[in-house]
């Protein structure tokens, strides 16, 4: 049994370093005609998901964010729709941080105030995420 892994190792390294080449050449690099990754710039927000009602608990938690932050202006609710998140982000990873890889069901939250429109996400808990891309 130990020959059989033995031969068996060698024969996978054998494999490997035949597979391998020497070092990449600027001539061998490959040549791409695809756009460069782009990200979006800010513009307006659209809604998703379906129409949803705003609780007093959490309008209640917006407010307190927003005066927190320094917002002096009355909010205004723009839109508020059920949306079920991929994962514990909520829509709005930030990096380097892990979340739960789950469907989460929750609320998004459009605000306006002092002409400003802030996008804030729920979970399953009343604690507000201001999602700021």
């Amino acid at each position: 049994m130990h020959r059989r892994l033995g031969v068996f190792g060698v024969v996978a390294l054998l494999c490997l370093t035949a597979c391998a080449g020497g070092p990449m050449t600027e001539s061998d690099q490959p040549s791409s005609t695809r756009t460069p990754f782009t990200t979006t710039t800010r513009g307006p927000i659209a809604p998703t998901g379906e129409p949803a009602t705003v609780s007093p608990a959490r309008w209640d938690a917006i407010v307190a964010d927003l005066a927190e932050r320094g917002v002096t202006g009355t909010p205004e609710l723009v839109s508020a729709h059920a949306v079920t998140w991929k994962s514990g982000a909520l829509g709005c990873p930030s990096p380097g941080v892990s979340y739960t890889q789950a469907l989460i069901d929750g609320l998004r939250v459009l605000v306006s105030a002092d002409g400003t429109t802030y996008d804030y996400r729920f979970g399953t808990s009343d604690t507000p995420l201001l999602c700021a891309r």
